[in-house]
């Protein structure tokens, strides 16, 4: 039986910093192009997209290796109700990672505008649309994109939320605690749980 390390694996470690920082910068990319109009939006809309889809495979190749490592314990310290509220949030995480671009890719697939501008992603590697969405009717076309642009939209405040949460929490373990619930995913020695007398 083997012990569980009281940090997550390196790989994890790279893999939530890059995701990360992927999902913030899209969310100021997004917030960007929704201030431009006409043609001004084409490019920060395809990078936006880019991103997305960088985040999409990422998360997937997370949430493989996730389930082949079991991450660190919890500190026994933590009430019973954080331990529910931290792994509700792990996992509302996924939703949105996983979520949001798919949602995304579905809305851009739903769209006549996909024939005019495909996806490229970088500009440099094409990327599929969804067949079945391209190819729906108009109208049926213009209800499927509506439906995937709502959701995408509810899952960008639920991502605005998460992300108060998550930091909120770092800060509230980091200074309050200090039970080394950060060090476990930043693993620098000023991270540690204080020591008991």
């Amino acid at each position: 039986m083997t012990v569980r390390p009281d940090r997550y694996s390196t790989v994890a470690i790279t893999l939530h910093a890059i995701i990360a920082l992927l999902i913030l910068s899209n969310i100021g990319v997004a917030w960007y192009f929704n201030a431009l109009h006409g043609m001004d939006k084409i490019a920060p809309v395809q990078l936006h997209k880019s991103i997305g889809i960088t985040v999409l495979l990422l998360s997937l190749l997370r949430l493989v290796w996730r389930l082949g490592h079991r991450p660190p314990p919890l500190p026994a310290s933590m009430a019973r109700w954080e331990v529910l509220a931290a792994n509700t949030v792990h996992v509302l995480f996924y939703v949105i990672m996983i979520g949001m671009p798919l949602t995304g890719w579905a809305m851009t697939s739903a769209s006549p505008l996909i024939r005019t501008f495909p996806i490229t992603l970088y500009g440099l590697v094409p990327w599929p649309a969804i067949a079945p969405l391209t190819n729906l009717p108009l109208d049926q076309m213009k209800q499927a994109h509506h439906l995937f642009e709502t959701s995408h939209g509810l899952l960008a405040k639920l991502a605005y939320v998460l992300v108060v949460l998550h930091v909120g929490a770092a800060l509230k373990h980091l200074v309050i605690n200090r039970d080394g619930v950060v060090g476990r995913m930043i693993p620098l020695p000023f991270l540690r749980a204080k020591e008991t007398v």
